[in-house]
């Protein structure tokens, strides 16, 4: 049964208006509650949010519902997507709740689930908590939440975060006097990702570090690269990274200016886990948008790249599955399963600053990786019927896949939090992607284009 409430990121909306209306919201906290005390014989739930103005009033009221539900609820203030997973998987927590909206602005927000495994839930949870949250909100229309109380973070949660972080640092590495930059997106990460570096003794440049509400991933973080580049540039440091609104994911910027996204990043952390034997079954799993250029390089290393849908609950799953240590996506949503089942951004970083403290610039760490032009476009539709059933778009398709043969790929998606179709166009010529990208295009513009 197809979700109507839940993508492939949680529940995303603008708040105040269906499904982050206030009746949406207690219904769901009433549901998550009721459905942990049938599942556990307590229900401790654990909310966490980004910075965004109208997280205080969700989260009030999301704990609203889940006192109904007879929920005992702790509150982490601000703090990372995959801190709240990593402190619920640590403490007895049966669940976790983000209120983030991940790179989108300020204007949108969201409610993210996770199980006490530190992981989302299930698609089959989803949809039976989605059948009672849209009964129980038809009851809840009309009263007035405004009062709700407001939440007090417990700091304490913070630190037990920042401890497991430096943890996880890699055997070896050295970071003192290591000069890095960090872009925190006037995010969840503001706080954290500075007092983390700092305490492992790095120099840290911190941008996007005065977040007002409205300022979150504003011509900052990993969706604007621009800044980083130029504060690498500037303060001439070893590492730039940036992370997104709520930190589960981080791009990085070298010394040199080099741009490098989650590719790289999987390339770089395959090498050296496979060179110290904990790369289970020589794989990798990427994404259908991983780029050819990694599978290439990969596979000339005896790595394989499995490929899984789009989302890291699908990355994850394929990781699960396969017995595979290493996951992620280009946007830098990378999954080290040996650390946690959770992408994080901080963890990521964490990761190849130990990497090049050992081993040397980050573009030693990816030497060979040759990036095949790829372009994304993404189209607004009115409706998501199934792909193969509208015949211009099918004709397109089939027009591009036999031109490209073996020496390109197509992937056509719909967005699982927008009203998007996106195309996917990787060839070796980029005379070919503009082509194509633009055929395509057109061809879903005629057929559903909003």
């Amino acid at each position: 049964m197809a979700k109507s409430l839940f993508g492939t990121d949680g529940i995303r909306g603008v708040p105040g208006t269906p499904p982050l209306d206030d009746a949406t919201l207690f219904a769901t906290g009433q549901t998550l509650g009721a459905y942990l005390q049938r599942k556990h014989s307590s229900a401790r739930v654990l909310i966490g949010m980004d910075t965004r103005e109208s997280g205080p009033h969700i989260a009030a009221v999301l704990s609203a519902g889940l006192t109904e539900a007879r929920a005992t609820v702790a509150f982490a203030g601000i703090i990372t997507t995959p801190g709240v997973a990593c402190l619920v998987r640590q403490n007895d927590f049966q669940a976790g709740v983000v209120i983030s909206a991940s790179h989108n602005p300020f204007h949108d927000n969201g409610v993210k689930l996770f199980s006490h495994a530190g992981m989302k839930f299930p698609d089959a949870t989803e949809e039976e908590m989605e059948a009672d949250i849209l009964r129980l909100r038809e009851e809840k229309k009309g009263l007035d939440f405004s009062s709700a109380p407001r939440l007090v973070p417990d700091e304490t949660l913070d630190t037990q975060y920042l401890a497991y972080l430096r943890s996880r640092v890699v055997p070896g590495a050295n970071y003192s006097g290591f000069r890095m930059a960090l872009d925190c997106a006037n995010g969840a990460a503001y706080k954290l990702g500075p007092e983390l570096f700092r305490s492992l003794g790095a120099e840290v440049t911190p941008i996007g570090v005065s977040p007002d509400g409205r300022n979150i991933n504003a011509g900052c973080g990993s969706m604007h690269l621009e800044m980083l580049r130029e504060c690498v540039r500037k303060e001439r440091v070893v590492l730039g990274v940036a992370f997104d609104g709520d930190a589960d994911r981080a791009l990085f910027v070298a010394a040199d200016g080099q741009i490098v996204n989650g590719d790289g990043v999987m390339l770089a952390a395959a090498r050296f886990l496979k060179s110290q034997n904990k790369l289970k079954g020589a794989r990798v799993v990427g994404t259908s948008m991983s780029n050819l250029g990694l599978e290439r390089v990969l596979a000339r290393e005896n790595i394989t790249l499995a490929r899984a849908d789009v989302g890291d609950r699908y990355v994850l799953e394929e990781m699960l599955r396969s017995g595979s240590v290493l996951g992620g996506e280009q946007s830098g949503h990378i999954i080290f399963l040996d650390d946690s089942p959770a992408g994080d951004g901080l963890l990521t970083a964490v990761k190849i600053a130990s990497l090049v403290s050992m081993h040397g610039a980050l573009p030693d760490l990816i030497t060979g990786l040759k990036d095949y032009p790829q372009t994304i476009v993404n189209v607004k539709v009115r409706s998501k019927p199934p792909l193969s059933s509208l015949p211009e778009v099918s004709r397109a398709l089939s027009d591009a896949q036999s031109t490209l043969g073996d020496s390109g790929r197509i992937v056509l998606r719909y967005s699982g939090t927008e009203p998007l179709a996106r195309v996917m166009v990787e060839a070796e010529h980029e005379s070919d992607v503009q082509r194509f990208s633009q055929s395509l295009a057109n061809a879903l513009r005629h057929s559903i284009g909003a």
